[in-house]
C-alpha cells in the first residue's frame, strides 16, 4: 500500500510553518501590498521593524564576546588570533578599495547624473542636516580612541562592537595565561552562556516574518515606487555594479577556497531575505555567525573576522559613496578630472571604515567628499535623499556576503577552515533537522539555530588550557 500523498495546501501550510525563508518571503510579498494599496496603514507599522532589530542588537554584543572569547582560549594561540585580525584588515582593504574603483569606473561609463543641470541653489541642504541629526563622521584618531572601551560595562551598554571585541580579546589572552588549573570555572561558564545567547537567538528570529512586512510596508508606503522611474539610470547603475563586484567575489572565494559563492548564499537564503526585508545586516549577524561555524570556519576566525567586518568591510557602501559623488557632481555640471577622482578614493577609504552606526552615515561621508573635492557643493547631496533607501538592499546584500567571503578566505589563510565540513555543508550533504512544534525554525533544539547542521567540534591541542 503506497503512502498517502499530502495535498498541496497541507504541504503548503507545512511549509510555511517550517520554513523561516518561505515565511519571510511571504511577509515581504505583503508588506509590498500593504504599503501600495494603503500608505497611511503602513506608516504606523514601523514599530514592527524597529522593535525586532531592537531584539536583536540586544543580542550581538554577548554573542561576539562569548564566541571571541571561547575561540582564544580553545584554540590556544594569541599569535594566531593576531594574524587571524591582520590578514582580515589587510583583505577589507583590498576588497573596499576594488569596489570604490569599479564604482568610479562604472559612474565614469554610464554617467548617470549626466544631462540633469540641476542648480545647487535650489536644493534644500538643511534636508541633509536633518537626515544626519547634525551628526560627523570621527576622524582617524578618534576612530581608534572610540575603538577603546572606558569601561566594561560601558562597551555592552552601548553595544559597541570594536570596543567589546577589544574586551573579549583582553579576556581570551587572560585566559590562556592563567591557565585551567587557577580558572577553571570560567571558561565552562562563558560557553554555556553562549548557548543560551544561541537559545535567545531562537526565539527572537521567530518574529523575524513580522519584523520584514513591517519594514517593507513602511518602505513602499513611505516611498512608493514613482522614484525608481525618476532615479532610474542611478538605481540600475548601482545594483549592476554591485552584481559585478559579488561576481568577482564568487571567484576570489572559489580560487582561495574551492567553494561555490553560490551555493553558500543558498546556504543563507533565509537569513539574506530577512536582511532584505529589513534593511540591516546586523539583524542576521548572530544567525550567519552560527552558519558560518557549522560550515567548518573556526571559532576565532568567525568571531573576529565578521563583527569586525561589519565596522571596515562595507563594500556595498563603498560603492554607492563612489557611484553617488560622481552623480552629484555630474547633475550640477561638474567635470571631476583624474586627480579629483583618486581624491574621491583615499577620502572614501578613509570615511567609509568610521560610519557604521552613525545615523545618515552615507550623507555624511558624501558631504565630506564633497567637501575635500571644493568644487562640488555640499548640498548637492540632498540629491540623493529620495533614493537612499532604495539602495539599502543593494548595500546589505554586498556588505553581507562580502563580510562572509572575508570570513572564509581568512580562516582559509590561516589554516582555520575545514573544507569538508564546508563542502558537505553547502552542498547539503549533511541533513537538516525536521521541524516541529518545539522547533518551528528548523533550529537545532540545544542552540536554536536554523539550518540543522551539527555543531563543529573544537579541536583541542596539548597547549588547550581548557
Amino acid at each position: 500500500m503506497q503512502p498517502s500523498v499530502p495535498s498541496p495546501p497541507r504541504r503548503v501550510a507545512r511549509l510555511l510553518r517550517t520554513s523561516l525563508f518561505a515565511q519571510v518571503a511571504v511577509a515581504l510579498v505583503l508588506g509590498v501590498i500593504v504599503g501600495r494599496l494603503w500608505p497611511g496603514v503602513a506608516a504606523d507599522l514601523q514599530p514592527l521593524g524597529d522593535g525586532f532589530t531592537r531584539l536583536i542588537k540586544t543580542i550581538i554584543s554577548p554573542l561576539v564576546f562569548c564566541v571571541v572569547v571561547v575561540g582564544i582560549a580553545k584554540a590556544g594561540d594569541l599569535k594566531a588570533f593576531g594574524r587571524i585580525g591582520l590578514k582580515a584588515l589587510v583583505w577589507f582593504e583590498v576588497a573596499s578599495t576594488f569596489a570604490l574603483v569599479i564604482g568610479l569606473l562604472a559612474a565614469n561609463v554610464v554617467q548617470p547624473g549626466s544631462g540633469m543641470n540641476v542648480d545647487p541653489a535650489t536644493l534644500d541642504a538643511s534636508a541633509v542636516d536633518a537626515k544626519t541629526g547634525g551628526g560627523s563622521l570621527p576622524s582617524t584618531t578618534e576612530f581608534v580612541v572610540n575603538a577603546l572601551p572606558t569601561s566594561f560595562v560601558g562597551a555592552f551598554a552601548e553595544n559597541s562592537l570594536l570596543q567589546v571585541l577589544v574586551l573579549a580579546c583582553l579576556v581570551g589572552a587572560a585566559l590562556l595565561h592563567l591557565g585551567h588549573t587557577r580558572v577553571p570555572k570560567v571558561l565552562p561558564a562563558i560557553e554555556q552562556a553562549q548557548e543560551i545567547v544561541f537559545a535567545v537567538v531562537g526565539f527572537v528570529m521567530r518574529l523575524a516574518p513580522i519584523a520584514v512586512f513591517g519594514a517593507t510596508a513602511v518602505l513602499i508606503g513611505n516611498y512608493g515606487l514613482g522614484v525608481i522611474e525618476t532615479y532610474g539610470k542611478l538605481i540600475a547603475l548601482c545594483y549592476a555594479a554591485a552584481a559585478l563586484f559579488i561576481a568577482l567575489l564568487a571567484v576570489a572565494l572559489r580560487v582561495v577556497t574551492g567553494l561555490s559563492l553560490w551555493k553558500f548564499l543558498r546556504y543563507i537564503r533565509a537569513e539574506m531575505l530577512l536582511a532584505l526585508g529589513t534593511a540591516s545586516t546586523e539583524s542576521v549577524m548572530p544567525r550567519v555567525m552560527q552558519k558560518l561555524r557549522r560550515a567548518g570556519a573556526r571559532d576565532d576566525a568567525v568571531g573576529l573576522v565578521l563583527p569586525t567586518g561589519y565596522s571596515f568591510n562595507l563594500d556595498g557602501a563603498s560603492l554607492y559613496l563612489s557611484i553617488g559623488t560622481l552623480f552629484i557632481a555630474q547633475a550640477v555640471g561638474v567635470d571631476l578630472g583624474l586627480s579629483e577622482q583618486i581624491t574621491v578614493i583615499l577620502v572614501l577609504m578613509l570615511t567609509s571604515k568610521g560610519m557604521a552606526g552613525i545615523p545618515g552615515s552615507a550623507f555624511l561621508a558624501l558631504s565630506a567628499t564633497a567637501s575635500s573635492l571644493g568644487a562640488v557643493p555640499a548640498g548637492a547631496v540632498a540629491l540623493l535623499l529620495g533614493v537612499d533607501r532604495i539602495m539599502d538592499s543593494m548595500r546589505v546584500v554586498t556588505n553581507l556576503l562580502g563580510n562572509c567571503v572575508a570570513v572564509f578566505a581568512v580562516s582559509r589563510w590561516e589554516g582555520a577552515l575545514d573544507l569538508e565540513q564546508a563542502r558537505k555543508v553547502l552542498d547539503g550533504d549533511v541533513p537538516e533537522e525536521s521541524a516541529g512544534p518545539e522547533n518551528p525554525l528548523g533550529a537545532d533544539a540545544t542552540t536554536g539555530a536554523a539550518g540543522g547542521v551539527p555543531p563543529q567540534p573544537v579541536k583541542e591541542t596539548a597547549s588547550d588550557p581548557a
